[in-house]
């Protein structure tokens, strides 16, 4: 029997108190107390008593029910108020559950997009997938994210004011564009002649940022002209310039590099600072194309890729329009550093041809403004004056959010250091030129190309929704001297290292623009980013080994070969175009050979 215990210790107390008026019991005292509201007791209250005491009796048997009565009522309020609340209790939190429904942060209001514009925020505070910076890098993992996830809500935050653009073109084609109104446009035509934009994707393509929180199947915005300058990592939160936070599940740091500049112009005064170019922007373009319009004289400061390319493209409306262009540098020769010097030397003589002052062997000292020009001091004692200057030395990893995220930088190649994957955090990958990521074949390396871009970026957008894939790609480059002189490259390729060149008559095939016209794209790496070739085949041969060319031939086609023990670790491609994946192939496989004359064969060299 189910018995009130409020009921019982209350009768238990009184029949206590109560004991000396009662008679003591003859024999055991057989009384069942019970709580009347929880359930009918089964028998009467009885007591035996002495005979002749019912009065007393009596007396006991209405004190004790009175008592079981008030508890009973005691008992009986507290329960119905306790229920009162435990139903106000429900209805409150099913009220609140309504409301959160019909509110635009819902996820109905979310899926339908049916928040007022005028409610949210211009930038969100959180988001699923956050990419730290604008370049090619950023927008591959972008659209590869979305690729494998078509509901991702992606922000790109850009510290440049323009969307994501592609950067060749910026030194390549749109230099040799007939527009006058190229820089507004920034369309260009390849030279297999299809015209194309320089950005990846027009901005319809984007979704708003305010609006990106909202949109149903999610989208890509980018937040331009900001920069992120704190990361907590633990707290899973950046910092921008303006103050705003926003917190994110995983995060790409993309932030490229930026131009360096030479000692002894850092050393000059503002009036030299205002006539130098950085070149690595579109707005750098922009300037430079304009400048270009207005002095009489530009001097380039570099040897490399970049300063090649510019030297050439502006040495075409050297020709045209009495444009003095000068370009200098520490090494022997063009792309010293990167071609054998026969190489080296030839391209500088092409350059030469394409109107271009070229001084090699020159190291700047001093830089000042002499009577309206200014006035390049070089270490021989050698004297340059011209009207402007393009510092084109090199590139330097953005790595300032390595201190407050507690990152790793690569003391030798700069670069955040990243494993297989391209995390450097759990949660963290690194893509592009900020990368300093371990190559299988070569070692640590820290490539700053745009195929190397696309591929990183491409892998480390799989690799954030899941896939977990290593880095294998030997990303390939390209630099073209106009449009009928062009090179592939791979690998390491060092000028320091032992070099092997064969090399055959050009034909009409053999230039930058017949390949484009091939592949049907300008940027060449989008038609064979991931080729490799399944199989390479060296037929034994008693072929002399190939011998250095002579100095002052004409290099129609060939392929540099760079060894290091005896290894293939590099090739060059000269005039040879679109067939980068069996390169690619030769350096996997790491293999030794004793005929590369005949592994030249594989490129086809000899075709008509």
């Amino acid at each position: 029997m189910f018995r009130c215990r409020v009921a019982a210790a209350a009768a238990g107390g009184l029949a206590r108190a109560l004991r000396p008026l009662s008679p003591a019991p003859r024999g055991r005292a057989a009384a069942v107390l019970q709580c009347h509201h929880l359930r009918c007791p089964s028998r009467s209250l009885t007591s035996s008593g002495v005979p002749g005491k019912a009065g007393s009796n009596l007396l006991l048997y209405l004190i004790v029910g009175g008592t079981v009565t008030g508890t009973g009522v005691y008992v009986y309020r507290t329960l119905k108020e306790n229920k009162e609340r435990f139903t106000s209790r429900v209805t409150t939190i099913t009220t609140r559950s309504q409301d959160n429904e019909s509110s635009p942060s819902g996820t109905d209001a979310a899926s339908q997009g049916t928040a007022a514009p005028g409610a949210r925020p211009e930038v969100p505070s959180h988001v699923p997938f956050l990419l730290i910076g604008g370049g090619t890098a950023a927008f591959a993992a972008a659209r590869s994210i979305r690729a494998r996830d078509p509901g991702a809500r992606v922000l790109i935050v850009s510290e440049d004011p323009a969307l994501p653009y592609m950067r060749p073109p910026l030194s390549k084609e749109l230099w040799f564009s007939d527009d006058p109104n190229v820089t507004e446009t920034l369309r260009f035509k390849q030279w297999n002649g299809k015209e194309r934009s320089i950005y990846f994707q027009p901005p319809s393509f984007y979704v708003p940022v305010r609006d990106l929180p909202f949109v149903e199947n999610g989208g890509v915005a980018v937040l331009c002209g900001k920069k992120v300058v704190h990361m907590d990592v633990r707290g899973n939160m950046v910092k921008l310039s303006d103050g705003t936070q926003i917190s994110y599940d995983k995060c790409l740091i993309a932030t490229g590099g930026s131009p360096r500049n030479l000692p002894a112009i850092e050393r000059a005064g503002k009036d030299v600072q205002q006539r130098l170019t950085l070149f690595r922007k579109i707005e750098d373009f922009k300037s430079l194309e304009k400048i270009s319009r207005e002095v009489k004289s530009i001097t380039i400061i570099g040897g490399g890729f970049l300063g090649s390319e510019l030297a050439c493209a502006l040495g075409r409306r050297a020709r045209t329009r009495g444009l003095e262009v000068i370009q200098l540098f520490p090494e022997n020769g063009n792309m010293g550093k990167v071609l054998p010097e026969y190489l080296s030397n030839w391209t500088t003589e092409k350059v030469r041809r394409e109107g271009v002052n070229v001084m090699p062997n020159a190291v700047v000292k001093s830089v000042s403004v002499c009577g309206g020009r200014l006035m390049i001091k070089l270490k021989d004692g050698r004297k340059v004056e011209t009207d402007h200057i393009v510092a084109a030395v090199g590139l330097e990893p953005n790595v300032e959010l390595a201190k407050s995220a507690g990152l790793e930088v690569d003391s030798d190649f700069g670069g955040f250091r990243v494993n297989a994957e391209l995390q450097a955090r759990s949660n963290i990958w690194v893509a592009g030129d900020a990368a300093c990521f371990y190559d299988i074949k070569l070692g640590r390396r820290r490539v700053e190309h745009h195929d190397h871009a696309v591929v990183s970026g491409r892998l480390a957008g799989e690799n954030m929704t899941g896939a977990a894939k290593p880095y294998w790609h030997q990303s390939m480059f390209w630099s073209d001297l106009g449009p009928n002189v062009g090179y592939e490259a791979i690998g390491l390729v060092d000028s320091s290292l032992p070099t092997v060149g064969v090399f055959a008559k050009a034909t009409a095939k053999d230039t930058p623009r017949s390949a484009t016209e091939q592949s049907g794209t300008g940027i060449r790496s989008e038609s064979e980013t991931e080729a490799e070739a399944s199989e390479v085949h060296i037929s034994p041969s008693f072929s002399p080994t190939p011998q250095v060319p002579k100095q002052g031939e004409d290099y129609g086609k060939g392929v540099i070969f760079y060894l290091r023990d005896k290894v293939v670790v590099g090739i060059v491609l000269w005039n040879i175009f679109n067939r980068m994946p069996i390169a690619r192939k030769i350096i996997k496989d790491g293999e030794e050979h004793d005929d590369l004359n005949e592994v030249a064969k594989l490129f086809n060299i000899h075709e008509d």
